[in-house]
Protein backbone atom coordinates (compact mmCIF):
# COMPACT_ATOMS: atom_id res chain seq x y z
CA UNK A 1 0.00 0.00 0.00
CA UNK A 2 2.89 2.34 0.75
CA UNK A 3 4.21 1.94 -2.77
CA UNK A 4 1.08 3.27 -4.50
CA UNK A 5 1.13 6.81 -3.00
CA UNK A 6 4.82 6.97 -3.80
CA UNK A 7 4.17 6.09 -7.46
CA UNK A 8 1.37 8.67 -7.64
CA UNK A 9 3.68 11.32 -6.17
CA UNK A 10 6.41 10.48 -8.67
CA UNK A 11 3.95 10.78 -11.56
CA UNK A 12 2.71 14.09 -10.19
CA UNK A 13 6.30 15.34 -10.13
CA UNK A 14 7.25 13.83 -13.50
CA UNK A 15 4.45 15.13 -15.72
CA UNK A 16 4.65 18.79 -14.61
CA UNK A 17 8.43 18.70 -15.13
CA UNK A 18 7.99 17.19 -18.56
CA UNK A 19 5.43 19.85 -19.43
CA UNK A 20 7.74 22.55 -18.11
CA UNK A 21 10.61 21.26 -20.25
CA UNK A 22 8.34 21.06 -23.31
CA UNK A 23 7.21 24.65 -22.77
CA UNK A 24 10.82 25.75 -22.39
CA UNK A 25 11.76 24.09 -25.69
CA UNK A 26 8.75 25.61 -27.44
CA UNK A 27 9.55 29.12 -26.21
CA UNK A 28 13.17 28.81 -27.32
CA UNK A 29 12.05 27.25 -30.60
CA UNK A 30 9.96 30.37 -31.33
CA UNK A 31 12.84 32.69 -30.39
CA UNK A 32 15.18 30.79 -32.67
CA UNK A 33 12.84 30.92 -35.66
CA UNK A 34 12.05 34.59 -35.03
CA UNK A 35 15.70 35.27 -35.83
CA UNK A 36 16.62 32.30 -38.04
CA UNK A 37 13.59 32.52 -40.36
CA UNK A 38 14.22 35.98 -41.81
CA UNK A 39 18.00 35.41 -41.51
CA UNK A 40 17.64 32.35 -43.76
CA UNK A 41 15.65 34.38 -46.27
CA UNK A 42 18.37 37.04 -46.22
CA UNK A 43 21.28 34.59 -46.50
CA UNK A 44 19.69 32.58 -49.32
CA UNK A 45 18.72 35.72 -51.21
CA UNK A 46 22.19 37.29 -50.96
CA UNK A 47 23.98 34.09 -51.97
CA UNK A 48 21.50 33.62 -54.79
CA UNK A 49 22.89 36.78 -56.35
CA UNK A 50 26.05 34.83 -57.27
CA UNK A 51 23.94 31.71 -57.87
CA UNK A 52 21.87 33.59 -60.48
CA UNK A 53 25.01 35.05 -62.05
CA UNK A 54 26.51 31.55 -62.42
CA UNK A 55 23.26 30.24 -63.93
CA UNK A 56 23.14 32.99 -66.60
CA UNK A 57 26.88 32.79 -67.35
CA UNK A 58 26.70 28.98 -67.55
CA UNK A 59 24.55 29.36 -70.67
CA UNK A 60 27.40 31.25 -72.38
CA UNK A 61 29.82 28.30 -72.24
CA UNK A 62 31.92 26.10 -69.96
CA UNK A 63 34.99 28.39 -70.11
CA UNK A 64 32.91 31.43 -69.07
CA UNK A 65 31.35 29.46 -66.22
CA UNK A 66 34.77 28.24 -65.09
CA UNK A 67 36.14 31.82 -65.17
CA UNK A 68 33.28 33.23 -63.08
CA UNK A 69 33.49 30.22 -60.75
CA UNK A 70 37.18 30.87 -60.11
CA UNK A 71 36.47 34.53 -59.34
CA UNK A 72 33.54 33.66 -57.06
CA UNK A 73 35.23 30.78 -55.25
CA UNK A 74 38.87 31.92 -55.25
CA UNK A 75 39.06 35.73 -55.32
CA UNK A 76 35.64 36.53 -53.86
CA UNK A 77 36.16 33.74 -51.36
CA UNK A 78 39.49 35.29 -50.36
CA UNK A 79 38.21 38.87 -50.06
CA UNK A 80 34.75 38.11 -48.66
CA UNK A 81 36.28 35.82 -46.06
CA UNK A 82 38.22 38.80 -44.73
CA UNK A 83 35.26 41.19 -44.99
CA UNK A 84 32.83 38.79 -43.32
CA UNK A 85 35.38 38.03 -40.61
CA UNK A 86 36.03 41.69 -39.85
CA UNK A 87 32.31 42.36 -39.74
CA UNK A 88 31.61 39.39 -37.46
CA UNK A 89 33.42 41.08 -34.56
CA UNK A 90 30.22 43.11 -34.27
CA UNK A 91 28.27 39.91 -33.62
CA UNK A 92 30.18 39.45 -30.37
CA UNK A 93 30.34 43.10 -29.29
CA UNK A 94 26.90 44.29 -30.38
CA UNK A 95 25.17 41.08 -29.32
CA UNK A 96 26.59 41.12 -25.80
CA UNK A 97 26.03 44.88 -25.49
CA UNK A 98 22.35 44.43 -26.43
CA UNK A 99 22.02 41.67 -23.84
CA UNK A 100 23.52 43.98 -21.21
CA UNK A 101 21.18 46.81 -22.26
CA UNK A 102 24.07 48.99 -23.45
CA UNK A 103 22.72 50.35 -26.77
CA UNK A 104 24.65 53.61 -26.62
CA UNK A 105 27.81 52.25 -28.29
CA UNK A 106 26.30 50.17 -31.10
CA UNK A 107 26.52 52.95 -33.67
CA UNK A 108 30.14 53.61 -32.71
CA UNK A 109 30.97 49.92 -33.11
CA UNK A 110 29.39 50.00 -36.58
CA UNK A 111 31.40 53.03 -37.66
CA UNK A 112 34.64 51.47 -36.41
CA UNK A 113 33.88 48.34 -38.40
CA UNK A 114 33.14 50.42 -41.52
CA UNK A 115 36.50 52.19 -41.17
CA UNK A 116 38.45 48.96 -40.75
CA UNK A 117 36.59 47.18 -43.57
CA UNK A 118 36.98 50.03 -46.08
CA UNK A 119 40.70 50.45 -45.41
CA UNK A 120 41.15 46.68 -45.76
CA UNK A 121 39.23 46.68 -49.04
CA UNK A 122 41.44 49.38 -50.52
CA UNK A 123 44.53 47.43 -49.51
CA UNK A 124 43.16 44.27 -51.16
CA UNK A 125 42.03 45.91 -54.42
CA UNK A 126 45.30 45.04 -56.25
CA UNK A 127 44.36 41.36 -55.88
CA UNK A 128 41.55 42.01 -58.37
CA UNK A 129 43.59 44.21 -60.66
CA UNK A 130 46.23 41.47 -61.00
CA UNK A 131 43.83 38.54 -60.71
CA UNK A 132 44.85 37.00 -64.02
CA UNK A 133 48.55 36.91 -63.07
CA UNK A 134 47.75 35.57 -59.61
CA UNK A 135 45.68 32.71 -61.03
CA UNK A 136 48.44 31.87 -63.51
CA UNK A 137 50.97 31.78 -60.67
CA UNK A 138 48.63 29.32 -58.94
CA UNK A 139 48.91 27.09 -62.05
CA UNK A 140 45.37 27.65 -63.23
CA UNK A 141 44.37 27.20 -66.86
CA UNK A 142 45.70 30.24 -68.85
CA UNK A 143 42.52 30.73 -70.90
CA UNK A 144 40.31 30.58 -67.82
CA UNK A 145 42.70 32.84 -65.87
CA UNK A 146 42.69 35.58 -68.52
CA UNK A 147 38.90 35.69 -68.68
CA UNK A 148 38.61 35.53 -64.90
CA UNK A 149 41.07 38.42 -64.56
CA UNK A 150 38.94 40.68 -66.76
CA UNK A 151 35.77 39.77 -64.85
CA UNK A 152 37.52 40.43 -61.52
CA UNK A 153 38.36 44.01 -62.49
CA UNK A 154 34.79 44.68 -63.60
CA UNK A 155 33.33 43.68 -60.20
CA UNK A 156 35.53 45.90 -57.98
CA UNK A 157 32.53 48.18 -57.17
CA UNK A 158 30.75 45.10 -55.78
CA UNK A 159 33.66 44.51 -53.37
CA UNK A 160 33.49 48.07 -52.06
CA UNK A 161 29.76 47.72 -51.45
CA UNK A 162 30.34 44.48 -49.55
CA UNK A 163 32.82 46.20 -47.23
CA UNK A 164 29.97 48.41 -46.02
CA UNK A 165 27.30 45.71 -46.19
CA UNK A 166 28.71 43.09 -43.80
CA UNK A 167 29.11 45.36 -40.74
CA UNK A 168 25.66 46.82 -41.47
CA UNK A 169 24.14 43.33 -41.38
CA UNK A 170 25.78 42.50 -38.05
CA UNK A 171 24.50 45.74 -36.51
CA UNK A 172 20.93 44.84 -37.47
CA UNK A 173 21.22 41.16 -36.55
CA UNK A 174 22.44 41.89 -33.03
CA UNK A 175 19.22 43.82 -32.40
CA UNK A 176 17.08 41.13 -34.09
CA UNK A 177 16.06 43.60 -36.81
CA UNK A 178 16.11 40.84 -39.38
CA UNK A 179 12.81 41.18 -41.21
CA UNK A 180 13.82 44.42 -42.92
CA UNK A 181 16.98 42.65 -44.13
CA UNK A 182 14.87 39.79 -45.47
CA UNK A 183 12.52 42.05 -47.44
CA UNK A 184 15.33 44.17 -48.88
CA UNK A 185 17.28 41.05 -49.90
CA UNK A 186 14.30 39.52 -51.70
CA UNK A 187 13.71 42.78 -53.56
CA UNK A 188 17.38 42.97 -54.54
CA UNK A 189 17.34 39.36 -55.78
CA UNK A 190 14.33 40.08 -58.01
CA UNK A 191 16.10 43.14 -59.43
CA UNK A 192 19.28 41.07 -59.96
CA UNK A 193 17.43 38.46 -62.01
CA UNK A 194 15.92 41.21 -64.16
CA UNK A 195 19.30 42.94 -64.62
CA UNK A 196 21.01 39.69 -65.67
CA UNK A 197 18.24 38.98 -68.16
CA UNK A 198 18.62 42.46 -69.63
CA UNK A 199 22.43 42.70 -69.74
CA UNK A 200 23.46 39.08 -70.31
CA UNK A 201 20.58 37.57 -72.29
CA UNK A 202 18.72 40.43 -73.98
CA UNK A 203 21.64 42.76 -74.76
CA UNK A 204 24.19 39.95 -75.15
CA UNK A 205 26.87 41.73 -73.10
CA UNK A 206 28.30 38.46 -71.71
CA UNK A 207 30.53 38.67 -68.64
CA UNK A 208 30.56 42.46 -68.73
CA UNK A 209 26.78 42.45 -68.41
CA UNK A 210 26.94 39.97 -65.52
CA UNK A 211 29.44 42.21 -63.72
CA UNK A 212 27.29 45.32 -64.22
CA UNK A 213 24.25 43.50 -62.85
CA UNK A 214 26.21 42.36 -59.79
CA UNK A 215 27.59 45.83 -59.07
CA UNK A 216 24.17 47.48 -59.21
CA UNK A 217 22.51 44.78 -57.10
CA UNK A 218 25.08 44.86 -54.29
CA UNK A 219 24.95 48.64 -54.04
CA UNK A 220 21.16 48.56 -53.83
CA UNK A 221 21.42 45.94 -51.07
CA UNK A 222 23.89 48.05 -49.10
CA UNK A 223 22.45 51.54 -49.51
CA UNK A 224 18.93 50.49 -48.51
CA UNK A 225 20.16 49.13 -45.16
CA UNK A 226 22.35 52.14 -44.44
CA UNK A 227 19.39 54.47 -45.06
CA UNK A 228 17.34 52.34 -42.66
CA UNK A 229 19.98 52.73 -39.93
CA UNK A 230 20.71 56.45 -40.26
CA UNK A 231 17.09 57.42 -41.00
CA UNK A 232 15.99 57.63 -37.36
CA UNK A 233 14.68 54.11 -36.69
CA UNK A 234 17.43 53.43 -34.11
CA UNK A 235 17.38 56.45 -31.74
CA UNK A 236 19.28 54.63 -28.97
CA UNK A 237 21.80 52.73 -31.09
CA UNK A 238 22.50 55.35 -33.80
CA UNK A 239 23.05 58.94 -32.70
CA UNK A 240 24.97 60.06 -35.78
CA UNK A 241 28.55 59.96 -36.97
CA UNK A 242 31.05 60.55 -34.18
CA UNK A 243 34.78 61.04 -33.71
CA UNK A 244 34.54 58.27 -31.08
CA UNK A 245 34.63 55.86 -34.01
CA UNK A 246 38.35 56.64 -34.34
CA UNK A 247 39.07 55.96 -30.67
CA UNK A 248 40.00 52.54 -29.29
CA UNK A 249 40.45 51.25 -32.84
CA UNK A 250 43.38 49.08 -31.76
CA UNK A 251 41.33 46.99 -29.33
CA UNK A 252 38.52 46.75 -31.83
CA UNK A 253 40.96 45.75 -34.56
CA UNK A 254 42.36 42.90 -32.47
CA UNK A 255 38.96 41.26 -32.08
CA UNK A 256 38.18 41.96 -35.74
CA UNK A 257 41.40 40.25 -36.82
CA UNK A 258 40.64 37.20 -34.66
CA UNK A 259 37.18 36.99 -36.23
CA UNK A 260 38.64 37.44 -39.72
CA UNK A 261 41.26 34.72 -39.21
CA UNK A 262 38.63 32.26 -37.94
CA UNK A 263 36.28 32.78 -40.87
CA UNK A 264 39.03 33.19 -43.47
CA UNK A 265 40.48 29.79 -42.61
CA UNK A 266 36.97 28.41 -43.17
CA UNK A 267 36.24 30.23 -46.44
CA UNK A 268 39.75 29.84 -47.86
CA UNK A 269 39.49 26.09 -47.32
CA UNK A 270 36.99 25.95 -50.17
CA UNK A 271 39.13 28.35 -52.18
CA UNK A 272 42.14 26.04 -51.80
CA UNK A 273 40.04 23.09 -52.93
CA UNK A 274 39.16 24.95 -56.16
CA UNK A 275 42.86 25.66 -56.72
CA UNK A 276 43.76 21.98 -56.23
CA UNK A 277 41.02 20.93 -58.65
CA UNK A 278 42.21 23.57 -61.12
CA UNK A 279 45.47 21.66 -61.53
CA UNK A 280 43.80 18.35 -62.38
CA UNK A 281 43.46 16.92 -65.88
CA UNK A 282 40.59 18.51 -67.86
CA UNK A 283 40.61 21.52 -65.54
CA UNK A 284 37.52 23.23 -67.00
CA UNK A 285 35.34 20.15 -66.50
CA UNK A 286 36.78 19.52 -63.02
CA UNK A 287 36.23 23.14 -61.92
CA UNK A 288 32.73 23.22 -63.39
CA UNK A 289 31.65 20.03 -61.63
CA UNK A 290 32.98 20.92 -58.20
CA UNK A 291 31.79 24.53 -58.54
CA UNK A 292 28.25 23.34 -59.27
CA UNK A 293 28.37 21.17 -56.13
CA UNK A 294 29.86 23.98 -54.08
CA UNK A 295 27.18 26.38 -55.28
CA UNK A 296 24.50 23.97 -54.08
CA UNK A 297 26.33 23.21 -50.85
CA UNK A 298 26.84 26.89 -50.10
CA UNK A 299 23.18 27.55 -50.99
CA UNK A 300 22.09 25.05 -48.33
CA UNK A 301 24.79 26.49 -46.08
CA UNK A 302 22.96 29.81 -46.28
CA UNK A 303 19.99 28.11 -44.63
CA UNK A 304 22.25 26.78 -41.89
CA UNK A 305 23.74 30.26 -41.62
CA UNK A 306 20.33 31.45 -40.46
CA UNK A 307 20.68 29.19 -37.44
CA UNK A 308 24.29 30.29 -37.04
CA UNK A 309 23.07 33.88 -36.79
CA UNK A 310 20.33 32.81 -34.39
CA UNK A 311 22.84 30.95 -32.20
CA UNK A 312 25.23 33.90 -32.24
CA UNK A 313 22.54 36.45 -31.37
CA UNK A 314 20.84 34.30 -28.72
CA UNK A 315 24.14 33.22 -27.06
CA UNK A 316 25.63 36.72 -27.06
CA UNK A 317 22.40 38.30 -25.80
CA UNK A 318 21.99 35.76 -22.98
CA UNK A 319 25.64 35.96 -21.94
CA UNK A 320 25.49 39.76 -22.02
CA UNK A 321 22.37 39.59 -19.84
CA UNK A 322 24.12 37.24 -17.39
CA UNK A 323 21.99 34.14 -18.20
CA UNK A 324 24.51 31.30 -18.75
CA UNK A 325 21.92 28.48 -18.53
CA UNK A 326 19.77 30.10 -21.21
CA UNK A 327 22.86 30.49 -23.43
CA UNK A 328 23.66 26.79 -23.06
CA UNK A 329 20.06 25.77 -23.73
CA UNK A 330 19.76 27.75 -26.97
CA UNK A 331 22.84 25.97 -28.35
CA UNK A 332 21.04 22.62 -28.19
CA UNK A 333 17.85 23.95 -29.78
CA UNK A 334 19.70 25.58 -32.69
CA UNK A 335 21.83 22.48 -33.39
CA UNK A 336 18.83 20.14 -33.36
CA UNK A 337 16.71 22.24 -35.73
CA UNK A 338 19.60 22.83 -38.14
CA UNK A 339 20.47 19.10 -38.21
CA UNK A 340 16.89 18.21 -39.16
CA UNK A 341 17.00 20.73 -41.99
CA UNK A 342 20.34 19.26 -43.11
CA UNK A 343 18.85 15.77 -43.38
CA UNK A 344 16.03 17.17 -45.52
CA UNK A 345 18.44 18.78 -48.01
CA UNK A 346 20.71 15.72 -48.14
CA UNK A 347 17.75 13.54 -49.12
CA UNK A 348 16.81 15.96 -51.91
CA UNK A 349 20.35 15.87 -53.33
CA UNK A 350 20.42 12.07 -53.31
CA UNK A 351 17.04 11.92 -55.04
CA UNK A 352 18.06 14.40 -57.78
CA UNK A 353 21.77 13.67 -58.25
CA UNK A 354 21.27 13.01 -61.97
CA UNK A 355 19.08 16.06 -62.53
CA UNK A 356 20.46 19.04 -60.54
CA UNK A 357 23.64 19.46 -62.69
CA UNK A 358 21.42 20.37 -65.66
CA UNK A 359 20.49 23.60 -63.89
CA UNK A 360 24.03 24.87 -64.48
CA UNK A 361 25.35 23.31 -67.65
CA UNK A 362 24.25 21.85 -70.97
CA UNK A 363 27.55 19.99 -71.43
CA UNK A 364 27.00 16.25 -70.98
CA UNK A 365 30.52 15.57 -69.66
CA UNK A 366 30.06 18.25 -66.98
CA UNK A 367 26.66 16.81 -66.02
CA UNK A 368 28.13 13.30 -65.76
CA UNK A 369 31.10 14.33 -63.57
CA UNK A 370 28.88 16.40 -61.29
CA UNK A 371 26.43 13.52 -60.80
CA UNK A 372 29.27 11.32 -59.53
CA UNK A 373 29.74 13.72 -56.61
CA UNK A 374 26.11 13.39 -55.46
CA UNK A 375 26.72 11.05 -52.49
CA UNK A 376 29.67 13.06 -51.17
CA UNK A 377 27.72 16.29 -51.64
CA UNK A 378 24.75 14.95 -49.63
CA UNK A 379 26.97 14.01 -46.67
CA UNK A 380 28.79 17.35 -46.89
CA UNK A 381 25.48 19.20 -46.76
CA UNK A 382 24.48 17.35 -43.59
CA UNK A 383 27.78 18.19 -41.84
CA UNK A 384 27.56 21.77 -43.09
CA UNK A 385 24.11 22.14 -41.56
CA UNK A 386 25.53 21.67 -38.06
CA UNK A 387 28.93 23.29 -38.44
CA UNK A 388 27.80 26.94 -38.88
CA UNK A 389 25.68 26.76 -35.73
CA UNK A 390 28.78 25.83 -33.75
CA UNK A 391 30.57 28.77 -35.35
CA UNK A 392 27.69 31.01 -34.35
CA UNK A 393 28.07 29.84 -30.76
CA UNK A 394 31.80 30.58 -30.92
CA UNK A 395 31.21 34.10 -32.26
CA UNK A 396 28.48 34.80 -29.72
CA UNK A 397 30.78 33.72 -26.89
CA UNK A 398 33.90 35.41 -28.31
CA UNK A 399 35.97 32.26 -28.99
CA UNK A 400 37.24 33.38 -32.40
CA UNK A 401 40.92 32.79 -31.72
CA UNK A 402 40.37 29.29 -30.33
CA UNK A 403 38.24 28.24 -33.30
CA UNK A 404 40.85 29.70 -35.68
CA UNK A 405 43.41 27.28 -34.25
CA UNK A 406 41.00 24.35 -34.65
CA UNK A 407 40.22 25.36 -38.23
CA UNK A 408 43.87 25.57 -39.17
CA UNK A 409 44.68 22.12 -37.82
CA UNK A 410 41.66 20.34 -39.31
CA UNK A 411 41.62 22.04 -42.69
CA UNK A 412 45.22 22.83 -43.52
CA UNK A 413 46.91 20.15 -41.45
CA UNK A 414 44.61 17.32 -42.54
CA UNK A 415 42.01 18.08 -45.23
CA UNK A 416 44.05 19.84 -47.92
CA UNK A 417 47.23 17.69 -47.80
CA UNK A 418 45.20 14.49 -48.02
CA UNK A 419 43.02 16.05 -50.74
CA UNK A 420 46.09 16.88 -52.84
CA UNK A 421 47.41 13.34 -52.46
CA UNK A 422 44.07 11.73 -53.38
CA UNK A 423 43.58 14.15 -56.27
CA UNK A 424 47.00 13.88 -57.91
CA UNK A 425 48.42 10.53 -56.80
CA UNK A 426 45.33 8.37 -57.26
CA UNK A 427 42.61 8.02 -59.86
CA UNK A 428 39.98 9.55 -57.57
CA UNK A 429 40.43 13.07 -58.97
CA UNK A 430 37.70 15.48 -57.88
CA UNK A 431 36.04 12.83 -55.69
CA UNK A 432 39.29 12.34 -53.76
CA UNK A 433 39.75 16.07 -53.18
CA UNK A 434 36.15 16.51 -52.00
CA UNK A 435 36.32 13.44 -49.71
CA UNK A 436 39.39 14.80 -47.94
CA UNK A 437 37.72 18.19 -47.56
CA UNK A 438 34.75 16.46 -45.95
CA UNK A 439 37.07 14.62 -43.55
CA UNK A 440 38.59 17.89 -42.34
CA UNK A 441 35.13 19.42 -41.82
CA UNK A 442 33.93 16.37 -39.88
CA UNK A 443 36.93 16.48 -37.55
CA UNK A 444 36.43 20.20 -36.93
CA UNK A 445 32.76 19.65 -36.09
CA UNK A 446 33.58 16.91 -33.58
CA UNK A 447 36.20 19.08 -31.84
CA UNK A 448 33.80 22.02 -31.57
CA UNK A 449 31.17 19.75 -30.01
CA UNK A 450 33.72 18.68 -27.40
CA UNK A 451 34.69 22.30 -26.66
CA UNK A 452 31.07 23.38 -26.25
CA UNK A 453 30.30 20.33 -24.09
CA UNK A 454 33.13 21.22 -21.70
CA UNK A 455 32.32 24.94 -21.50
CA UNK A 456 31.72 26.66 -18.17
CA UNK A 457 28.86 28.94 -19.20
CA UNK A 458 28.84 30.85 -15.91
CA UNK A 459 32.43 31.85 -16.56
CA UNK A 460 31.53 32.88 -20.12
CA UNK A 461 28.80 35.19 -18.77
CA UNK A 462 31.34 36.91 -16.51
CA UNK A 463 33.72 37.33 -19.43
CA UNK A 464 30.92 38.84 -21.52
CA UNK A 465 30.29 41.40 -18.78
CA UNK A 466 33.98 42.26 -18.77
CA UNK A 467 34.07 42.52 -22.57
CA UNK A 468 31.18 45.01 -22.61
CA UNK A 469 33.08 47.19 -20.12
CA UNK A 470 36.36 46.88 -22.03
CA UNK A 471 35.05 47.74 -25.50
CA UNK A 472 32.67 50.53 -24.65
CA UNK A 473 29.54 51.10 -22.65
CA UNK A 474 28.76 54.06 -20.43
CA UNK A 475 32.38 54.64 -19.44
CA UNK A 476 33.57 55.30 -22.98
CA UNK A 477 30.50 57.34 -23.85
CA UNK A 478 31.07 59.59 -20.85
CA UNK A 479 34.71 60.03 -21.77
CA UNK A 480 33.69 61.16 -25.22
CA UNK A 481 30.98 63.57 -24.08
Amino acid sequence: MEGKPLRIWKKAMYFPNRKLIANKWWEEFKKVWHIAGPAIITSVSVFSLDFITAAFVGQLGDVELAAVSEVQNVLLGFIFGIMLGLGSALETLCGQAVGAGEFNMLGIYLQRSWIISMVTTLLLTPAYVFASRILRLLHQDPKISDLAGKYAIWIIPEIIASALNYPTEKFLQAQSKVWFMAFSSILTLAIHVLLNWIFVTKLGMGLVGAAIAGNISFWILTVVKIIYIVGGWFPEAWTGFSYLAFKSLTKFLKLSISSAVMLCLEVWYYTAVILIVGGLKDAAIAIDSISICMNLQVWTLMVALGFSISASVRVSNELGAGNPKAAKFTVGVNVLISAIVGVFFAVIILATKNQFPRMFSKEQHVISETSKLGYILALTIFISSIQPVLHGVAIGAGWQFLVAIVNFGCYYGLGLPIGAILGYKTNLGVQGVWSAMLGGSLLQTIILFVIIGRTNWHKEALQAEERVRTFGGPVESQLGS
